[in-house]
């Protein structure tokens, strides 16, 4: 396999070679799956059909769960699917297509992360503008853009990584094709182009998290002025879920993408893996919805 034009597929990392651990492996991704289906669904449903949470705050929180739906449905399927015929296979264009969208839905699920913050922002320190900042054309807005900034993200970096010449074969060290493990098959130095765009999302993305820590910092000094001890409790949980989702889908996307090479092994990356990009879309729902009583009350009728 001289170069990227003459490769037709590439073998992803089998969890396991054994007929008991593979079937064990795809039950708990299928349990996962599920759970994530569900608990997406039933938000997506409650939001869209009980007329009192057609507010922002569940607008974003409807986008979210739409994304989180399709991130882990471009990965875990195909996964599952693997283990179950015994194979490892995924065609070139297969490959492509996990990447773009695995970025095109991971770059639009951090957008609508920070714009929650700054719904939580607007909310909490500006409620008397609040109907005016955040009425329904912005909200449209600032969704459609969270959407189109994930999909040039996606577009950047798929036609950036697949134009990169690959020489060591074709063996990808993931349960999908996660760009870092596709650039360990570049020759030489062509994977650096890659590595520049990486981190120049990453500066952006930096940025973006720079904002959110900004807005909460506000809020939670605005929260700390509230006189009763019932309003500070019900502005914080407001903020904390989205806070607890942000900080979980940051830190292991960080970590996976930004730590050293020296303490880099299969079992660690795998982990890493699961974490960020298996468990939010699953664990999103329930942190959700745990201390949000509209919520709940929607959910019940539904």
């Amino acid at each position: 396999m001289s170069n990227s034009s003459s490769l037709s597929e590439f073998l992803l990392l089998a969890f396991a070679d054994t007929r008991e651990l593979q079937l064990l492996h795809f039950s708990l991704f299928l349990g996962i799956y599920l759970a994530a289906l569900l608990g997406n669904g039933l938000i997506i449903t409650a939001v869209a059909c009980d007329h009192r949470l057609h507010t922002p705050m569940y607008f974003f929180l409807l986008n979210l769960s739409l994304l989180d739906i399709g991130s882990i449905s471009t990965t875990v399927p195909k996964s599952m699917a693997n283990s179950l015929w015994n194979t490892r296979a995924i065609s070139y264009s297969g490959c492509a297509a996990q990447v773009f969208l695995f970025f095109f839905l991971f770059g639009g699920e951090y957008s609508v992360l920070t714009v929650m913050a700054y719904d939580r922002y607007v909310a909490i320190c500006k409620p008397l503008h609040y109907g005016t900042i955040m009425g329904s054309r912005a909200c449209v807005k600032m969704a459609a853009a969270a959407w189109a900034s994930g999909f040039l993200t996606a577009v950047l970096h798929t036609g950036n990584t697949f134009s990169i010449p690959l020489c060591q074969g074709n063996v990808v060290d993931q349960f999908f094709c996660e760009i870092p493990q596709i650039l360990k098959l570049s020759c030489s130095d062509s994977y650096l182009r890659e590595v520049g765009l990486i981190v120049v999302t990453a500066s952006l993305d930096f940025g973006c998290f720079v904002f959110i820590v900004l807005s909460y910092v506000q809020i939670f000094s605005a929260v700390l002025r509230i006189p009763s001890e019932q309003g500070r409790h019900k502005a914080f949980s407001m903020c904390l879920p989205h806070l607890a989702v942000v900080s979980l889908f940051l830190s292991t996307i960080l970590f996976a993408y930004l730590k050293p090479p020296s303490i880099s092994s299969p079992a660690l990356d795998l982990v890493v893996t699961v974490l960020y990009a298996v468990v939010p879309p699953a664990v999103n729902p329930l942190i959700y919805s745990m201390r949000n009583k509209e919520l709940k009350d929607a959910l019940r009728k539904v």
